[in-house]
């Protein structure tokens, strides 16, 4: 018998990253981990094939954990998926918006559902991710205590929903990409594609300037510029970067190309198709 394909997420069954999984690989296995290192680590030694990450939240902003973990984790990224999220509060049977008196969820997910929680005067209390602070929850058999999971987490454990969609804009979306550990690079000229990279610069006045200008010149759309510092030195910043296009597009070509002059490396993470959901606005 063939052994299923998997793919692996950080969470309990009912989060997120298992929904936005299931949405496009729904003939995979999943399989849920603890934390975001075990997740690299899964793919990395050969246990899942793929993984589904968060990356960044239209409201949250980045996924701080990601950003650090990608430029080192030899993985590659093949793809990136939008989820609209949809946030429910969840209590035990018989608990109401009278009785609950405290909320567990994400550090993110807190964050995103603010109003109701100052609505209702309830003391957050973090958990380690959405649907484990359901569990939480329902292993606590308290009607004090509510979760803000989504709404499948409730079926899972058995919670009753005390109110739907309490997220705070209805604009929250949040962006996986897909890891793998060979490359996948989408074809040119296939539709509308996604390059992300990481670069150090010099360390010389203005070399972020110079380094960007090529992308300026030749006019490529730059969605994202992060930066980190490397091994603790100040004086050393490396930066995640992404663009719209393809490197084998000649103005994209060109712009990596005029990058190197002024940097001590480039390395591209990933080529991919952009989801659909990228080109609409809130």
């Amino acid at each position: 018998m063939t052994k299923p394909s998997r793919i692996a997420y950080q969470g309990e069954p009912g989060a997120n990253s298992h929904i936005v999984a299931k949405e496009h690989y729904p003939d995979w296995e999943t399989l849920p981990c603890a934390s975001f290192e075990e997740v690299f680590a899964i793919v990395a030694n050969g246990d899942a094939e793929l993984a589904m990450i968060p990356i960044d939240n239209s409201i949250a902003g980045r996924v701080a954990d990601i950003h650090h973990f990608l430029p080192t984790s030899g993985l590659h990224i093949i793809a990136e998926h939008f989820l609209r999220i949809q946030f429910s509060l969840l209590g035990v049977p018989g608990s109401s918006l009278e009785t609950i008196r405290t909320v567990h969820s994400h550090v993110h997910a807190l964050g995103q559902c603010r109003k109701i929680i100052k609505r209702h005067g309830l003391t957050p209390m973090i958990s380690g991710d959405t649907a484990g602070a359901a569990r939480e929850v329902a292993d606590a058999g308290d009607p004090s205590q509510a979760a803000i999971s989504p709404p499948l987490a409730a079926e899972i454990y058995g919670l009753d929903i005390l109110a739907e969609d309490i997220e705070d804009e209805d604009h929250n979306t949040t962006r996986f990409v897909v890891l793998s550990r060979e490359p996948v690079r989408a074809p040119a000229g296939n539709g509308p594609t996604v390059t992300s990279f990481i670069f150090n610069v010099r360390n010389l006045p203005a070399a972020l300037y110079k380094a960007l200008g090529g992308f300026a010149t030749n006019g490529v759309n730059m969605t994202k510029l992060e930066s980190y510092m490397v091994d603790g030195w100040f004086t050393a910043t490396q930066f995640l970067a992404e663009v719209d296009g393809h490197p084998d597009d000649i103005p994209l070509a060109r712009a990596l190309e005029e990058l190197a002059f002024f940097t001590t490396e480039v390395k591209i993470l990933g080529v991919y198709p952009a989801d659909p959901l990228r080109s609409l606005a809130p």
